[in-house]
Formats: C-alpha cells, sequence, structure tokens
C-alpha cells in the first residue's frame, strides 16, 4: 500500500489487537499499574472501564503476558456470544485443563474449582480478565459472580478483572458492582501521547518519526478525540492519502482533508 512511498518495513497501525504495538501512555500506563496492585494485594474483582477503542482488550492482552511471563495461571476470555459453560469451559481449557465440548456446567465447575483449589495450595496468584462484560448473557454473568463469590477465605489467591463501557457496566449487577474493590478508568490520550503512539510506530515500523508535522499530529488528536483507536485510524488513512499525492509529509491540512472525505472519525 504505501509502505515503499514512506520507507516503511510494515504497517505502522495494525488493526489487530497486537501486543507488539502496545503504546504505554499515561492513562495506560496507571491501568497496568492498578491492574498489577489487584493481583499483587490478593483483591477479589476489579473493573475496567473505557469507552470504545480506548485499549481496553489490548490492555487486558498485554497485562495477561505480563502475568504468564512470571509464572501466574491466568485465564483471558471475551464473553461477548458466549454461554454459561462456553464461559466456564473457555476458562478451564486457559487453566491447562481440557474440557470437553459437551460438558455441563455442573462438571465444568467440579474441575474448575479442583484447579482452583490446587492453584491456591501451591500459593499461585490465578487471574481471570473477562473482556466485554457489559454485553455478557445473563447466565453468563451469573457464572462471573458465583466465580467472584468462589471461596472468600483470606488467603485466597483469584482475582478478577470485568472489563467493559461505562455506560452498559449497570448490566453486571449490583452484587458484582458491589463487590468491586477497585475501578481502572481508561482515558482518551493526552496530546503528549498520541503524538508519541504516532511516532514511536513510525519508528518501529522502519519509518522516521517525523513524518507528521506537530501541527497535523495536534490536529489528529483533535479530530480523534484522543481516543487510540481513532488515532490509528486517522494515521493510517493520512499515510495513505499522503502516498496518493506524493507528499514527503503529512501536514495538519492531509489530516484534515482525511477526516472529512473519508469519514474516518465519526463527529
Amino acid at each position: 500500500m504505501y509502505q515503499g512511498h514512506w520507507g516503511l518495513g510494515e504497517m505502522p497501525f495494525p488493526s489487530c489487537h497486537d501486543p507488539r504495538h502496545f503504546y504505554q501512555g499515561t492513562t495506560h500506563k496507571e491501568a497496568l499499574a492498578r491492574l498489577h496492585f489487584l493481583v499483587e494485594q490478593h483483591r477479589r474483582l476489579g473493573l475496567l472501564m473505557g469507552g470504545p477503542g480506548s485499549g481496553k482488550s489490548l490492555l487486558l492482552e498485554v497485562f495477561a503476558r505480563q502475568i504468564r511471563r512470571r509464572g501466574g495461571p491466568v485465564a483471558k476470555v471475551a464473553t461477548l456470544g458466549l454461554d454459561g459453560a462456553e464461559l466456564l469451559g473457555q476458562i478451564a481449557g486457559q487453566l491447562g485443563l481440557n474440557p470437553g465440548g459437551d460438558e455441563s456446567i455442573a462438571s465444568l465447575w467440579r474441575a474448575l474449582g479442583d484447579r482452583l483449589l490446587e492453584f491456591r495450595y501451591q500459593q499461585s496468584d490465578t487471574v481471570l480478565l473477562l473482556d466485554d462484560v457489559d454485553q455478557a448473557d445473563r447466565q453468563v454473568l451469573t457464572q462471573i459472580t458465583r466465580l467472584a463469590q468462589w471461596d472468600r477465605s483470606a488467603d485466597t489467591r483469584l482475582t478478577l478483572v470485568l472489563s467493559g463501557q461505562p455506560q452498559g457496566m449497570s448490566r453486571i449487577g449490583r452484587t458484582l458492582l458491589e463487590m468491586a474493590e477497585l475501578r481502572i478508568d481508561v482515558e482518551p490520550w493526552e496530546p503528549a501521547d498520541t503524538a508519541g503512539y504516532v511516532q514511536s510506530s513510525l519508528r518501529q515500523a522502519g519509518g522516521a518519526a517525523e513524518v507528521f508535522t506537530d501541527a497535523a499530529l495536534q490536529r489528529l488528536h483533535e479530530l480523534a478525540q484522543g481516543v487510540p483507536r481513532r488515532v490509528a485510524q486517522l494515521a493510517d488513512f493520512a499515510l495513505l492519502a499522503g502516498a496518493g499525492r506524493n507528499l514527503s509529509q503529512i501536514d495538519a491540512e492531509v489530516v484534515e482533508s482525511v477526516y472529512h472525505e473519508l469519514g474516518v472519525v465519526p463527529v
């Protein structure tokens, strides 16, 4: 596409949740620190909240990899579209079990309960990261509530993190909301974060960090409202437009025209 024009070895703004392209801006750095606090202090339940495109899912993936590198058992599950048995089956599979596809909720609970007790006796911090809970099915929320209430003894080492959009989190129910010991909000980026992300992504892809002028980065931040996914989309299309015009640098006018002509970021 435009890599050759800008001297890039790869796409700088991939659409997939690739931890290699995780940019630890101010809000994401703070969120990671709070997630680690939950586990290290053996807290049972935390809520990770952010709007669409804020980077919640990628943040959970990065956190899960950090826990795995430390040798801790962790399961990360996107709950949207699952039923109760599928949720428990995915958690069990990621915790080293091998559940069959037709097992009942009761049998899955027996196996999962035994595994959680095993980790407890080994003094292993077990982490369950459950994404999109604001859109989860009711029976999934029932199983999440049961997990959160499992083994409330003082020496338990099970931590759950529930992720979703703030406006929908009331759906998870009063029990889970009252059990939450820490709310972690993923806020939009500041202008310095937007500029740092764009420039570091270009360098990582093998290009020059100065492709975007300072004015272009500022306008990009304003139009994308500091939302990471929007920033990436708008920067990506600006590079495409710049290559099509055979430009040597992206200025604010290019960013503005891409925003309006292609409708990359909704107003």
